[in-house]
């Protein structure tokens, strides 16, 4: 048998306002609504779903799990989810990756990664 990852879920006060977000974010629509939890319709063949719970206290602090992204044009892709409300982290490079640490309107981190 193998495992595979079927859906990352996000903690969250409010599942339908951070769904605006993602949904814009990844450009993908709510595939079910059922109020305290939000499932995104993937993005892509093949992608990962992504759902939104309500929860009463969401952990405070660096999430632990986050989305590593890559796009060819990090700078383009940085600013327009900046527009959508993410917050911009910090930035870092390593040997053939640059990447950009972005938070979602509720403080969840994740990045958005350009080889080269």
């Amino acid at each position: 048998m193998t495992l595979t990852i079927g859906m990352i879920t996000i903690d969250s006060s409010d599942p339908h306002k951070l769904a605006d977000f993602w949904t814009g974010a990844l450009g993908t629509s709510v595939q079910h609504d059922w109020g305290e939890y939000v499932v995104l319709a993937p993005s892509a063949e093949g992608a990962v779903q992504v759902g939104l719970q309500r929860v009463e206290s969401v952990t405070p602090g660096k999430n632990r799990v986050h989305f590593d992204m890559q796009v060819p044009d990090r700078a383009a892709e940085v600013s327009r989810l900046v527009e959508l409300g993410a917050s911009e982290i910090g930035e870092h490079t390593v040997p053939g990756l640059t990447w950009t640490v972005l938070a979602d309107p509720e403080g969840n981190q994740f990045c958005v990664g350009q080889p080269g």
